[in-house]
């Protein structure tokens, strides 16, 4: 997951000629410069030698154009794309984590899919709704990423846990208890004050039927009583509440927990592991898979002062967003799933191991959802917050979102 929190607009870290917004163009969507178009995106991880840099200059290529790549980190991004709106010096195309897109649209600096002549009926809904500010999508998903519980096969089976008997909280609190009496650590997950303490949080709030805009609720304080009643029985190790969710895998690795709550992306390090690993799906509070929230990106594009760039814009996010293109982005990245049902069954026909992700992808929610917008930063660091004070012992599950709630609401107004 790549993840998004309230930001200021940063000084200005690279040179804005990179932008290709000026009035310089030739009435063919080309530029004096020779048909270059400006792509940035959040995956600086990627080098330009690159299976995904080369799928970028591809689709540039297919389009008759060469693409210049500019590559941020996620919060850097962010601001970077906040004063480009400032100064009009937008790039072509712009791939944000999906809670950003909204904060973008409420600058006007996006075009909606609609006025850029997309069909966006295809993308599943639950999907497609984290980019919908005031019932117009600003962007279209590439892929998406959630969460799930890893599990390690070896401590399941000397313990004696079916991990197919876990369908609920009930069951899996059961199951902790049988894995801490056959002596091994039983649950590790991402407590952490930032936006991933809450990513990690949400499918316990969410699988409880909470709701983002009401944090005291009862059964916002059922899920948070979840994660500490767990932490105070030493099913949880204390560490939680500063582990990042690659803490959290850094400590599944070591063979010493049954559970980690982790995402799609370590799909490929799993199978590496010195041990068998699973896969099952987070169990809502009664049953069921629980609302997970999504991670990834959408790609956008942003408004152009010479709209004659447009057409190989659009050819550029075509080559992105067509079946077969979502797929290839799902395979070079190795942790997407694509976000229309076609795109998913063409994924499980090469990746059938990948069943179990495709099912959390459809159940997902994105974090912005229910017209949250720009609220969801506010919101979610109250949300943090009252995790931290909670698992740290400080305030009860109960106090501690009753003080989120009026943090929420003090932030809001």
């Amino acid at each position: 997951m790549r993840v998004f929190g309230v930001v200021g607009i940063a000084a200005c870290v690279a040179a804005t000629a990179a932008c290709s917004s000026s009035d310089d163009g030739d009435g063919n969507g080309t530029t004096a410069s020779g048909g270059t178009y400006t792509w940035w995106d959040p995956y600086p991880q990627h080098e330009d030698s690159s299976d995904w840099a080369q799928r970028v200059d591809a689709c540039g290529d297919e389009a008759g154009v060469t693409i210049e790549r500019t590559a941020y980190d996620t919060t850097a991004l962010t601001n970077q794309a906040l004063l480009a709106a400032q100064e009009g010096s937008a790039p072509d195309i712009i791939l944000l984590d999906n809670p950003a897109v909204s904060t973008l649209a409420d600058t006007g600096m996006l075009t909606t899919m609609d006025e850029f002549g997309f069909d966006t009926s295809e993308i599943d809904e639950n999907l497609l709704a984290a980019g919908v500010v005031d019932g117009e999508p600003y962007g279209i998903p590439i892929g998406a990423n959630t969460l799930a519980l890893y599990y390690n096969e070896d401590i399941l089976d000397e313990a004696g846990v079916a991990p197919d008997a876990i369908s609920d909280w009930s069951s899996l609190t059961e199951a902790l208890e049988q894995i801490d009496a056959a002596g091994s650590q039983g649950i590790t997950f991402a407590g952490i004050g930032t936006e991933e303490g809450s990513f990690q949080f949400l499918p316990w709030y969410w699988g409880a039927g909470a709701d983002l805009r009401a944090l005291d609720s009862p059964e916002a304080v059922e899920a948070l009583e979840l994660w500490t009643s767990w932490v105070d029985a030493g099913y949880a190790p204390n560490s939680v509440i500063t582990n990042s969710q690659n803490t959290v895998w850094e400590e599944f690795l070591t063979g010493r927990f049954a559970f980690a709550l982790n995402g799609t992306w370590q799909v490929n390090s799993a199978a590496e592991a010195d041990f068998p690993t699973g896969v099952i799906a987070l169990p809502g509070r009664d049953g069921g898979v629980a609302p997970t929230p999504t991670g990834g990106e959408f790609i956008t594009a942003p408004v152009q002062s010479d709209e004659a760039r447009y057409d190989v814009t659009t050819q550029i996010v075509e080559c992105m967003t067509t079946p077969e293109g979502l797929v290839e982005t799902a395979t070079t990245f190795a942790y997407y799933i694509p976000p229309t049902h076609a795109g998913q069954e063409a994924l499980l026909e090469s990746s059938p191991e990948l069943e179990p992700w495709v099912d959390a992808v459809r159940n997902a929610k994105g974090r912005t959802s229910d017209d949250l917008g720009t609220d969801y930063p506010l919101i979610s660091e109250a949300l943090w917050t009252a995790v931290q004070n909670a698992l740290s012992g400080a305030m009860s599950p109960a106090d501690a979102l009753d003080q989120a709630q009026a943090d929420a609401e003090a932030a809001l107004n």
